[in-house]
């Protein structure tokens, strides 16, 4: 039995997974929950425009990363792991993240490639899925806050793509009014669009068996969908959404004023301003590769970064 502790630092949000995996459980292995918590700190406030990370978003991401490097030490993780993604690729501020990472955890941030964060949110969503010929190969769809993953596999990764395309830098760029008016959708949707024809570039979207998307966006659209009274993890993990109601959602949000949308009462603070871009892009995705459903996944990257913590034998 290994612990492991496992951070995801996004664009948007910053989650940790400390996790004991068995290598010897079964054949593949397994991965058991110790503690699993999320905050929304938005450390990309800003970076499609400045270039740099804010001031006020590394305050607010060390001050959780100081709650989560407690979380790590308390429950006695062996290994730790801190991905940094989108937001923290190219910024001029690097080194100043760099330092506070380490400084806080004693190991640094991996600002990993688009084609690596794929395979990692490949591995965590689809560990534990039906293994039949017909639901492969998978097309998991991660949706950032300031990119998307694309990646296509059946047992193993067969073609991932990143494109700046999230729910932070689409809301950012485009959707500025309360609703966003019809012109700025529609400036929004033909960015999504280009990007979707960008990563089809490298991935063969029309192959996919399964559609399963991941992160925030996607499990607030489902909440929704499933008109739940309050966001609920083991109602949404691995629920199948209708083409024709992803659609609809998306509508209904992008007419949504901010106060409706913070009134709903699955949805998280933090998302309130981003939710109608990020489901912009699923639903602009579905209907691109003709999907008629989505299969939502509550694990991902995040649980990808602590497989590959793992001992050999249970990978």
């Amino acid at each position: 039995m290994t612990r492991v502790a496992a951070v995801d630092c996004g664009t948007n949000s910053i989650r940790l997974l400390v996790a004991d995996i068995d290598a010897n459980d079964t054949a593949a292995g397994s991965l058991t929950e110790v503690d699993r918590r999320m905050e929304v700190v938005r450390l990309g406030e800003g970076v499609d425009r400045t270039g740099r990370l804010a001031p006020a978003a590394l305050a607010r991401t060390f001050a959780a990363c100081d709650t989560y490097a407690a979380v790590v030490r308390d429950t006695g993780a062996e290994r730790v792991r801190f991905v940094a993604t989108s937001a923290s690729r190219d910024v001029e501020n690097r080194d100043e993240f760099v330092a506070g990472i380490k400084d806080r955890f004693g190991v640094g941030p991996e600002v990993v490639s688009g084609d690596e964060e794929a395979a990692l949110s490949f591995a965590g969503a689809t560990r534990e899925l039906g293994s039949s010929d017909r639901s492969r190969p998978f097309l998991v769809l991660d949706i950032g806050g300031g990119s998307t993953e694309f990646v296509l596999g059946g047992m193993a990764v067969e073609a991932a793509r990143s494109v700046d395309v999230g729910c932070v830098r689409m809301t950012e760029r485009h959707l500025h009014d309360d609703p966003p008016t019809a012109a700025q959708v529609a400036a929004a949707r033909d960015d999504i669009d280009a990007a979707i024809t960008l990563a089809g570039l490298t991935v063969p979207l029309d192959r996919a068996a399964t559609l399963v998307g991941l992160a925030g966006s996607v499990t607030t659209v489902a909440a929704m969908v499933l008109d739940l009274p309050a966001y609920d993890s083991s109602r949404i993990h691995h629920a199948r959404l209708h083409a024709s109601d992803v659609h609809r959602v998306t509508a209904s949000l992008l007419a949504m004023t901010h106060a409706q949308r913070a009134a709903l009462p699955f949805m998280h603070p933090g998302r309130v301003d981003v939710i109608g871009a990020g489901a912009m892009v699923l639903s602009a995705v579905m209907e691109r590769v003709g999907a008629d459903s989505v299969v939502v996944s509550e694990h991902d990257i995040l649980d990808g970064i602590a497989w590959s913590m793992a001992p050999t034998a249970a990978r």
